[in-house]
């Protein structure tokens, strides 16, 4: 049984596309916002394009468990072509939600979910990414949607903290981080819920 006050999240993506750093990002977030976290990637043999798994588990008191995570509240899928051969919603918690990286409806992607019943919310990552950093970098809107769907953390604090991690993490080159703010608020207005 789950401990009331633990929320789980589950990334689906391809390496390179920021899966590992959006789930990351999240793990530092909720830090900063006092919570106790945990953030760490499941892969093989590591190559660009390859599937990976993510994993997030944010609670208000300190977690024990330290395994992937197997009935995730929320999902989040960076790339949408994994939604054929990766049954993504496994196991996944029925009051949660699935996002999707698409520029479909959640009607629309509702379709590949293999019969989930449950909330679908989709965001076109690679539209606000190239709008708002000129390049798809998916991972910075997919981190937005997936904070607002969840409702894990206020969304002022999400922000501020966020830009504070990326003034750090940008140190050598801060003309990005207005453009990842640019589209952490874009992804934030966005998300579309089914």
């Amino acid at each position: 049984m789950k401990k009331q006050g633990l929320v789980e999240f589950r990334w689906h993506g391809r390496g390179g596309q920021g899966a590992k750093t959006a789930c990351l990002l999240l793990a530092d977030a909720a830090f900063a916002a006092g919570k106790f976290v945990q953030g760490f990637p499941e892969y093989g043999p590591e190559r660009m394009g390859a599937p990976i798994t993510a994993y997030n588990r944010i609670s208000d008191t300190r977690c024990s468990v330290h395994c992937n995570i197997d009935a995730p509240d929320y999902v989040v899928v960076v790339d949408e072509t994994l939604l054929d051969s990766v049954d993504v919603t496994h196991g996944l918690q029925a009051g949660g939600a699935v996002i999707v990286n698409t520029e479909k409806s959640p009607d629309q992607i509702r379709e590949k979910l293999r019969g989930w019943q449950g909330r679908v919310c989709t965001i076109d990552a690679r539209k606000i990414s190239e709008e708002t950093l000129g390049r798809y970098f998916p991972n910075t809107p997919m981190l937005s949607a997936a904070v607002k769907v969840s409702g894990v953390l206020e969304e002022q604090q999400f922000m501020g903290d966020m830009e504070e991690s990326f003034h750090h993490k940008f140190a050598s080159k801060p003309q990005v981080v207005s453009g990842n703010m640019a589209a952490l608020k874009k992804a934030w207005e966005e998300v579309q819920a089914g």
